[in-house]
């Protein structure tokens, strides 16, 4: 039995699309829908709730807050299928995503035929038919370094440890997904937990992929289901002048929280290391840095001052 979550943040009319696109593909499928408005306060939920009213399958709550990808997702776990059956899948869908009437079927197959796989991702591509990149390698040192760098020599030294992966012709394992269309068994939420809402969007389901492979279970990425994706449409990251603060605090808990606060340190310098070669071979070419604005300036007053907060004694220990 599969549950679906679907997270709208202001996107009332995509989020339809998706609803209608996933009940097309759980045709002949046990389970439902979940509709999830995060705390939107334009009207969406009520929009949602009125379009959705009398469909079975399908069920629009409100989480009460805007937490983020991972506490949005969260709640729809939570609050489980309409009906009140426990399902054996979850299965998270963007709202600007559309799957193909196979898709969450050979996500389903997939798991089942491999008993210690315990996510799933589907091949996102474009309306415009061209694939996106979905398949990564966990993040290193050696990946923040590369990442600034942006340098062949130094991406051939380290092609190992580069974080995107060309997307595999086949289904096969990998490190994690981007979590657009990813499908969970409820038995690795029940060891491992769900998402972590510490982070509010970015490298929550890196973090969950490496809890998971810890626990020893896999992440398989599966080419015969295949879903749309537009992309951006509630972060709007495609028109981002500046890198967020919220992206530099999810990639710094990501590494303290699975690695420790040296490492996490260590990636720090690594990567403005990195940025400093990429800024360095661009000036002698009399070209500006690839990076957004202030990106290096960001990551070093966020390293710093994460460091004095974790130096700063916990005043509940001075009992």
């Amino acid at each position: 039995m599969i549950h679906t979550i679907v997270l709208n943040w202001r996107t009332p009319d995509m989020t339809l699309r998706a609803v209608e696109a996933a009940l097309a593909a759980m045709e002949g499928l046990a389970g439902g829908i979940t509709v999830v408005d995060n705390d939107s306060r334009d009207g969406s939920f009520e929009r949602l709730s009125a379009a959705l009213a009398g469909q079975d399958r399908v069920r629009v709550i409100q989480s009460g807050r805007n937490g983020g990808f991972g506490a949005g997702n969260n709640a729809g776990i939570r609050a489980g299928l309409p009906g009140g059956a426990v399902p054996d899948l979850v299965y998270i869908l963007n709202s600007d995503a559309f799957p193909a009437p196979d898709a969450i079927r050979a996500l389903a197959e997939d798991l089942a035929a491999h008993p210690r796989a315990g996510l799933a991702g589907s091949l996102i591509h474009g309306e415009d038919g061209a694939t996106h990149l979905t398949t990564f390698r966990f993040p290193s040192i050696a990946s923040e370094f590369e990442e600034g760098a942006r340098f062949g020599p130094v991406s051939r030294l380290l092609a190992a440890r580069r974080v995107p992966l060309d997307t595999p012709g086949r289904a096969c394992e990998v490190d994690w997904l981007a979590g657009a269309s990813l499908m969970i068994r409820r038995a690795v939420l029940e060891e491992v937990g769900g998402f972590d809402e510490t982070f509010f969007l970015y490298f929550e389901e890196t973090e969950l992929c490496l809890r998971a492979r810890r626990a020893g279970w896999t992440t398989r990425f599966v080419p015969g289901s295949r879903v749309a994706h537009i992309g951006s449409v509630s972060t709007g990251m495609k028109d981002w002048a500046r890198v967020p603060e919220y992206w530099f605090d999810s990639r710094r808990h990501y590494f303290r929280k699975s690695h420790g606060a040296a490492f996490a340190a260590a990636a720090d310098v690594a990567r403005v290391a990195g940025g400093l070669v990429h800024r360095a071979r661009n000036l002698a070419r009399g070209r500006r840095a690839d990076d957004p604005p202030h990106f290096l300036r960001t990551l070093v007053r966020h390293s710093r001052d994460s460091a004095r907060r974790a130096r700063r004694p916990d005043p509940s220990a001075r009992a």
